[in-house]
């Protein structure tokens, strides 16, 4: 299976934890197959860490140029701007050794969260919403300006919080969305209206099933659910990238192979 041969107007990818190993093995197992792999990173204090170091980078960057295999970058922390540090809050800086670390691929977008727990916990407060709103647009802000190119952070709804909850970020700061409609599925929302209304600025679609735990396979999505995205998709001609942000083998192929259906029925 190569869905390259699908003809469909954005490219498919999956994330770096297919196969029980470190990010290149799962490059070079899932080029002949998807057409992107988002990087899902981690560094534990003290403790492991899968950043990737020149050496690793640079093999990266040969198998994508080598088999038409482009990058998403996760970031590793929610972003905030806390106006005590600056440019120093800690999830800053995280995001900048990540996007240095990682330029040499060329991503096609660097996507990350926003740190919402404060007004989470306060349930919204308009008068604290103006504060968040102030320090989450510095922090994207600081993000684009280390990336040093517009456009190629992409900010990712999150579950638990109300659909639009980031869009008066992305507003201010004209920056790329990221739309995880397994959030939307996970939250009882219909993804069609969040998507429709950050299509103009979606850089990237993660897209995964609900089950007894998150990021389950889209096997477990309902036909009828996951064709309502793939082909509003499809007939917008969406041309970025879709994640199938599932991990392991059997999570992974099962969900290709519902994405492979839902094309099939579009095409009838």
């Amino acid at each position: 299976m190569n869905v390259r041969d699908w003809g469909l107007p954005f490219r498919v990818g999956a994330t770096s934890y297919v196969v029980e190993d470190d990010l290149l093995p799962n490059a070079r197992y899932l080029a002949p197959v998807v057409q992107d792999m988002q990087l899902v990173l981690f560094d534990l204090p003290g403790g492991p860490s899968n950043l990737p170091d020149a050496a690793t980078a640079a093999a990266l960057a040969d198998v994508g140029r080598m088999q038409d295999l482009t990058y998403t970058v996760h970031l590793l922390d929610d972003l905030r701007c806390d106006p005590r540090l600056g440019d120093q809050d800690p999830s800053l800086h995280a995001a900048r050794r990540v996007v240095d670390l990682t330029r040499s691929l060329a991503p096609w977008a660097w996507v990350g969260h926003l740190d919402g727990r404060a007004v989470h916990t306060a349930g919204f407060p308009a008068v604290e919403m103006a504060g968040w709103l102030a320090q989450a647009t510095r922090a994207v802000e600081l993000v684009e300006a280390s990336i040093g190119a517009p456009g190629l952070l992409a900010v990712e709804n999150l579950e638990g919080y109300p659909g639009d909850f980031v869009t008066p970020v992305v507003e201010k700061t004209g920056t790329a969305r990221c739309v995880d409609v397994g959030h939307l599925w996970l939250d009882g929302r219909d993804p069609l209206p969040y998507l429709e209304e950050a299509l103009p600025r979606c850089r990237v679609v993660h897209l995964h099933g609900v089950a007894a735990r998150d990021h389950a396979s889209l096997a477990h999505t309902p036909s009828e659910h996951l064709d309502r995205v793939v082909h509003r998709l499809i007939d917008a001609r969406y041309a970025g990238v879709l994640t199938l942000e599932v991990f392991g083998g059997d999570d992974f192929w099962s969900s290709l192979a519902a994405l492979e259906a839902s094309v099939h029925r579009y095409r009838g």
